[in-house]
């Protein structure tokens, strides 16, 4: 869930809503969020299954609007991996600015540099490599990247409160009156889905989870990574508003880092924190990586896209050619550079909520066809309607920050790049029969 945007996009969020309206937006979106992971958590311990969204809505259904719902979802993890490829050039050129050279081309004002574009290429073929080895290797790599963050995170965000001054907040929002104080937290509620982003997807791994794991423990954890998630980012902003004045924060387009630099007049606390943005960055990258290669596998292995992309890797028990599938669209997608960052972030946030209103909907629909009110169904219902209103927050145009051309020409390249996987859809489900085809013990 936490990447490299804390990092790289601080200046946009204070921008978007100040200091008091970056920290509401994070808290109000993490707890409206809480009923869809509720409901996710739900349906992952009845059903275990790669294919995510596209397994929950199976049976309840037409075909075609699982596809729909499955593949858009695909999309919610892999435009986060072109992001961090691109991500990393940006975050080690704070560290070395020699980067910033051999400029190559411009797309959307934004120049792209060799050094920068081959960081992030490398790190897209090692992230493919990892996974091709197997999912114990790619777990152990999260463990490490996880745990190491939230310890150095630990460290700086407790100097950036002991440091801090008050003074450095006003004006709390970045809009003025009582009506800019709203659209100061609507503007950046906007992106939170696309930041929040990643709990659900512990429901594509569940398969490989180890032989008799509890499977309420899924449900556990999907909450729990909400709650950690939404925290974390609130928890930053205050910190970072707090050691520095965000308005020359804004002005000078600074990150995270640089805001901590200066306050504290130390490269090392700097340094710190770009390492952590670092494994950050590498740990979310691997994270979406496995989730859109397991939903991927998981529509190859329904019929609903060629059958190519239900092939398990007989030595590793990985899926070889969704995992080449993704690493091809990282790497074709990274070639756009700096251009990616913010439009991302909104695309992001739509793609997200179709996914999750199709969940809430499968675990509603689910229970009317049984007959029986099922535990859950309020959560299910109040996730729902929470989705439908991030995906109106960016769909409909008198919505302030809703969809420009720039986020609506990524959306409809994707859609059309779905068309043409449902129209080579194998149209026979490929067998299901048996134990989970994506092995939990070997890699």
């Amino acid at each position: 869930m936490v990447g490299v945007g804390w990092v790289v996009l601080i200046d946009d969020w204070l921008a978007r809503g100040g200091p008091a309206g970056a920290v509401l937006a994070f808290l109000i979106g993490g707890v409206l969020l809480l009923p869809v992971a509720r409901t996710y958590g739900r349906l992952v311990q009845e059903i275990p299954d790669a294919g995510g969204e596209i397994a929950y809505a199976e049976g309840v259904f037409p075909a075609p609007v699982a596809f729909t719902a499955a593949w858009t979802m695909v999309l919610a993890y892999a435009i986060v991996c072109p992001w961090e490829a691109v991500a990393v050039g940006n975050l080690l050129a704070r560290l070395f600015p020699g980067l910033n050279s051999v400029p190559l081309y411009v797309v959307a004002g934004k120049t792209i540099f060799a050094p920068r574009l081959a960081a992030g290429l490398l790190l897209a073929v090692g992230i493919a490599a990892v996974n091709r080895r197997g999912i114990r290797l790619s777990g152990l790599v999260q463990d490490v990247l996880t745990f190491g963050l939230l310890g150095l995170f630990t460290i700086f965000t407790a100097l950036g409160f002991a440091r801090g001054h008050a003074s450095n907040l006003p004006p709390l929002f970045a809009q003025p009156g009582t009506a800019g104080a709203l659209l100061s937290v609507l503007f950046v509620l906007q992106v939170v889905p696309y930041f929040l982003t990643g709990f659900e997807s512990i429901g594509k791994e569940s398969e490989e989870a180890r032989p008799g794991f509890d499977p309420r423990h899924f449900g556990r954890a999907i909450t729990a990574s909400l709650v950690v998630g939404f925290l974390f980012y609130a928890t930053i902003v205050a910190a970072v508003a707090l050691v520095f004045p965000w308005k020359s924060l804004v002005s000078g387009h600074l990150g995270t880092e640089a805001a901590f630099e200066r306050a504290f007049s130390s490269r090392a606390v700097a340094q710190v924190i770009l390492f952590a943005a670092f494994l950050s960055l590498v740990k979310i990258f691997n994270g979406n990586f496995v989730a859109a290669t397991r939903l991927l596998h998981g529509l190859g292995r329904r019929g609903l896209v060629h059958d190519s992309l239900a092939s398990i890797d007989s030595v590793r028990g990985t899926p070889t050619n969704a995992i080449l599938l993704m690493a091809a669209l990282t790497v074709g997608a990274t070639f756009l550079g700096d251009a990616l960052l913010v439009p991302v972030t909104e695309v992001g946030s739509l793609a997200v909520g179709v996914g999750w209103l199709s969940t809430c909907l499968a675990f509603w629909a689910r229970g009317r066809r049984s007959g029986q009110r099922r535990v859950g169904t309020a959560a299910a219902i109040a996730g729902a309607a929470v989705s439908i209103a991030i995906i109106a927050m960016k769909v409909l145009p008198f919505v302030p920050g809703s969809f420009t051309r720039a986020e609506w020409i990524p959306f409809g390249l994707w859609s059309a790049l779905g068309l043409l996987f449902w129209s080579l859809r194998t149209r026979k489900p490929a067998d299901r029969s048996g134990p989970p085809s994506i092995s939990p013990v070997r890699g």
